[in-house]
């Protein structure tokens, strides 16, 4: 259940990441070494893609809570297969958005200035805390379901490399298969599973107050908290069934991950689709019922000017669409459920992108006597190459990960089909 690191797909792979990542790493110290001024950020619009990115991360990192936790604690046992997946997915998502955060600071050298003197009054200090706290319980979700996998590596795996097996020894930590250690385990997990919900929650409610908090048209709402947690859960479950097919697909795991999980993940993203549709209708139908200033311009901007296209197309392919597809049962196959997900997570980072932007085009006080180009704004190659770099960051982890440890948690499944815990060896 782990991927090979011979076979030539799995070596051009992570040398694609590589190349991916090391232009990323050539445009940051471009960046480091010219300044910001690289970037299309200026006085007006003063965030970037690096913020879409990082609201884009911090989302779907919330898919971790959603299956390790919410669907654990509601004893949904088709889930099973699908938990170590959600949970590596939300650790290298909100690795990758603090490293995205740190990216879009002008002098990152001053970054521990916010921990040190930063006032606990910012919702900036607070996302910085509650960004930590979800990393740290997520890795702990991670590592502790892991141990008794991890031991039957140390145990059975004998042709892999020998600081792999070294790795082993060292992260299974003594593990024998008690009955002791296995009830010390289910208590931490049960205790971290119920921690991570409020946190999880928490996590994107702060991050949408770094807008809310801002007196901006599109920001200035009370909805945007429930609008941000309904949008990340949409789209952490999109990214959950674009996982489950290729490691269906590479591992060969059709036995574990089968229609069944994807049925009902599509069911799920139905749902989650439903309530998000609502949430975006109720963002958007008050200030377009009043037109009022600036808010009415920057509707306006949305619905019929520059951003329509991209507004419009978030909406139909990346909302109205899954439902249509998703709700027959056909639809909830595996390649439809693919294409419909792609789709999902592609208007999801429009969409982060169009909450982000636009806002930012059309302040309070008018634009005069500025510089054309500090009224417009398109990302330079730099920040292209620095987001792909984030985003190949995280399938890196990702890939490293399966190529690891088992991405299907075997004692649990074991348990779950009556093999008793000590014979789990």
């Amino acid at each position: 259940m782990t991927l090979s690191w011979k076979s030539r797909r799995s070596k051009l792979w992570l040398v694609a990441l590589f190349l991916i990542i090391m232009l990323g790493i050539f445009a940051y110290y471009r960046q480091i070494k010219f300044g910001l001024i690289v970037t299309a950020m200026r006085d007006y619009t003063s965030w970037g893609i690096y913020i879409s990115n990082f609201v884009f991360f911090v989302a779907v990192s919330l898919i971790g809570s959603l299956m390790s936790s919410i669907l654990k604690l509601t004893n949904a046992k088709w889930s099973t297969p699908l938990t170590r997946i959600s949970e590596i997915i939300a650790v290298a998502c909100i690795i990758c958005a603090s490293i995205i955060i740190i990216v879009d600071m002008g002098r990152p050298d001053r970054f521990f200035n916010v921990i040190l003197h930063g006032r606990i009054q910012s919702p900036i200090i607070w996302d910085v805390i509650v960004i930590f706290t979800y990393l740290i319980i997520s890795l702990l979700l991670l590592y502790l379901p892991l141990i008794p996998d991890i031991a039957l590596c140390r145990d059975h795996l004998s042709s892999v490399p020998k600081w792999q097996r070294k790795f082993y020894r060292f992260l299974s930590r003594g593990w024998k298969s008690k009955p002791e250690q296995y009830k010390i385990i289910l208590k931490s997990i049960r205790i971290l599973s119920i921690m991570i919900i409020p946190v999880a929650f928490a996590i994107h409610t702060i991050t949408s107050w770094l807008f809310a908090t801002t007196w901006r048209p599109g920001w200035d709402s009370t909805n945007l908290g429930p609008y941000f947690v309904s949008g990340a859960f949409m789209v952490g479950s999109a990214v959950i069934v674009v996982a489950m097919y290729f490691i269906r697909r590479n591992l060969h795991l059709k036995k574990y991950i089968t229609e069944k999980h994807f049925d009902n993940m599509g069911k799920l993203l139905v749902l989650l689709s439903l309530v998000y549709l609502y949430f975006n209708i109720n963002e958007y139908l008050g200030p377009a019922f009043k037109m009022v200033g600036v808010e009415g311009e920057h509707i306006t901007e949305l619905f019929t000017g520059k951003y329509a296209p991209m507004y419009w197309m978030v909406q139909i392919f990346g909302m109205i669409l899954p439902i249509l597809v998703m709700l027959p049962r056909k639809g909830r196959k595996p390649f439809p459920m693919l294409i419909v997900s792609f789709f999902v997570i592609l208007g999801a980072w429009f969409k982060r992108f169009l909450i982000v932007i636009p806002s930012l085009q059309h302040p309070y006080l008018p634009i005069q006597n500025v510089d054309q180009s500090y009224r417009e704004y398109f990302p330079t190659w730099e920040e292209w190459a620095i987001c792909a770099a984030s985003v190949a960051g995280v399938l890196l982890i990702i890939t490293l990960f399966m190529k690891i440890f088992p991405i299907i948690p075997i004692w649990e499944l074991a348990e779950e089909k009556g093999v008793n815990k000590e014979q789990i060896k």
